[in-house]
């Protein structure tokens, strides 16, 4: 069971609309057989699951359950936010991305972007890599060669930068 202040606080939050998408961080904490799940502010979040925590002290008789949140737990939570942000960029402009670096001076094959893209961590649908690698071919940055299916792409002028 959350503290009454934290659960009051999420809530307050939630109904005065001041939590929006962008800055919300889900959390789910599991031990043992408890699982508790929170909803809160990307600034709050430290705060509030100390809390959770400090709350938990009288309810388990174990040791095992921390005060203060571990250095481990926080890198996790900066990392999730990267990945976030990481994800925000879309396929095309990962790809246009690419094509900035000179990566389409040779010809490359769907597999290959595809690939490159995930080696990165975008792992965009191969459809939708088609999708932007298309895109890219009408608005006459790369080109391709080969028949449907076997389309090889290649920059057809190089970028400004």
């Amino acid at each position: 069971m959350l503290p009454i202040n934290v659960a009051q606080h999420v809530q307050d939050e939630q109904q005065g609309g001041i939590m929006s998408d962008s800055n919300v961080v889900k959390i789910k904490l599991k031990k043992g057989s408890w699982e508790i799940e929170i909803s809160c502010r990307e600034d709050k979040v430290k705060e509030i699951i100390e809390n959770v925590l400090a709350g938990m002290d009288g309810v388990f008789a174990t040791k095992e359950t921390p005060n203060t949140l571990s250095s481990d737990f926080l890198t996790s939570i900066s990392e999730r936010k990267q990945q976030q942000q990481r994800s925000s960029k879309t396929c095309k402009v990962l790809i246009e991305s690419l094509w900035k670096e000179s990566w389409f001076s040779i010809e490359r094959s769907l597999a290959d972007v595809h690939e490159e893209l995930s080696r990165r961590g975008y792992n965009y649908d191969r459809t939708a890599v088609s999708h932007s690698l298309t895109d890219l071919v009408r608005e006459n940055i790369l080109t391709r060669t080969g028949t449907m299916r076997t389309y090889r792409y290649i920059q057809k002028r190089p970028s400004e930068d």
